[in-house]
């Protein structure tokens, strides 16, 4: 298993564990997890990247139907969906919710404050109001931050590097995606310090 399946293992099997050391829960209860998916369902959820954090579960000591239970909830790439997906699970009472991708992660924090959100991938979690600060986020979000915006500067310069003559560049972007507008802001403004015009698609 990768160092990023760890971490998505191991966030998501804490947010688990720490409320029954506060609260001393019973040690036979079944802990629900909700997770939040904006893509379709796939086929296999074993053979997807969804299969490590159940490998990993597994690989903790945990097994499904015994110690824990999962409520998927998949949007179908409909972003609209994805506030009633997090107020349904929220009414679930689940006990954590993990969720892919900034719009699921906006969509669950908006949906409760109280139960604890473990994010496998977000865009600037600051910016998007998933935290206060990286180093004391302070709301009821954890997770995996994605470095897209700090990183689309050095992306346009090896671009030039690569190509000196460029001064065109096509972006496919879903703007749908609350994340993606702060990206393409970041590679307009860079790509214009290097003479390049930058469109999103």
């Amino acid at each position: 298993m990768n160092l990023r399946r760890k971490l998505i293992v191991a966030l998501g099997a804490s947010a688990l564990t720490s409320p029954l050391a506060s609260f001393a829960q019973p040690k036979n209860k079944l802990w629900r997890i909700g997770f939040l998916v904006a893509i379709a369902r796939p086929a296999s959820l074993e053979t997807h990247r969804f299969g490590a954090f159940l490998k990993g579960m597994r690989e903790l000591g945990y097994v499904e139907g015994k110690n824990f239970a999962i409520e998927w909830r998949f949007a179908d790439g409909n972003y609209q969906r994805l506030p009633d997906l997090a107020a349904e699970l929220v009414r679930m009472n689940v006990d954590v919710i993990v969720t892919a991708g900034t719009p699921a992660s906006r969509a669950a924090q908006q949906a409760t404050t109280i139960i604890p959100i473990v994010c496998t991938a977000m865009s600037d979690p600051v910016g998007n109001g998933l935290a206060k600060s990286l180093a004391q986020p302070g709301l009821n979000v954890t997770g995996l931050a994605l470095t897209t915006t700090d990183l689309s500067p050095k992306h346009i310069e090896f671009l030039k590097l690569m190509l000196p003559k460029l001064t065109r560049l096509g972006m496919l972007v879903n703007l749908g995606n609350s994340a993606h507008p702060a990206v393409v802001k970041s590679i307009e403004a860079n790509a214009k310090k290097l003479g390049i015009k930058a469109t999103p698609l």
